[in-house]
């Protein structure tokens, strides 16, 4: 634990004055083959997608495949490994546990309580994540204190103890404005969602778009009433 606090500091000092695609670069040489970053292909994941596609860095990029995405998210991960000549690979749920609660709890018992809820992002989410993880030692996310009141203390490189890695947020203070104009500057494909009110895109039956004056997060599990609604991916708990 002390020798990854260290590590962490040590990197938080380094990416001091680099740019995004410099640190990218920096961390893929200090950890050949051990660097991913995990995309959702919303619009900061694209973001992060075209820096280090269009500099031809040596990271490993990923999505989790639900099984329940949107159409348009499926049609943007095909846009995007057209536009960069790339495969992005996909890890899926074990079929014998997603069968198993299917089986049990229906299809759509994620609505019926908090526990079902968790158990399919768990499933889903969670498990494909920690083997897309294992091995590796930097995990890039594309996640923005914007999003979230729970993430406006982040760090920009933190340790998670969950999963044993050093994660690095490489756009976590950038507005929303300045990732759309990017989006626009650069030509990337994004997912049309984004512009009839989605913010934060995830499986389909959980994601609705936001209203005006709603917080970031209330179109993920909108009818869980707790305003700390989260499906594990991303669990921040203060080291000790």
């Amino acid at each position: 634990m002390k020798d990854s606090i260290n590590t962490v500091s040590e990197l938080l000092h380094q990416l001091d004055g680099l740019s995004m695609a410099a640190f990218l670069k920096l961390l893929a040489e200090k950890y050949p083959g051990k660097v991913v970053f995990s995309t959702s292909f919303s619009y900061e994941d694209q973001v992060i997608t075209h820096e280090i596609l269009s500099n031809k860095l040596p990271i490993k990029i990923f999505t989790l495949d639900t099984g329940r995405l949107f159409a348009e998210t499926y049609s943007v991960w095909s846009s995007t490994n057209a536009t960069y000549n790339t495969q992005i690979e996909a890890y899926y749920p074990r079929q014998d546990a997603l069968q198993e609660f299917v089986g049990k709890n229906g299809p759509n018992s994620f609505y019926e309580s908090v526990d079902h809820r968790k158990q399919c992002c768990f499933i889903r989410k969670v498990e494909p994540l920690q083997r897309a993880l294992a091995g590796n030692s930097i995990w890039i996310t594309g996640l923005r204190s914007e999003h979230s009141k729970d993430r406006e203390d982040l760090p920009m490189i933190e340790w998670d103890e969950s999963n044993l890695i050093i994660k690095y947020h490489p756009i976590l203070h950038w507005t929303t404005e300045e990732v759309k104009n990017y989006i626009t500057q650069q030509h990337i494909p994004y997912n049309p969602l984004h512009d009839r009110g989605f913010v934060s895109i995830g499986c389909a039956p959980c994601t609705r778009a936001i209203r005006p004056g709603e917080d970031f997060r209330a179109g993920r599990w909108w009818w869980e009433s707790s305003d700390k609604k989260e499906c594990g991916l991303h669990v921040h708990a203060p080291v000790k």
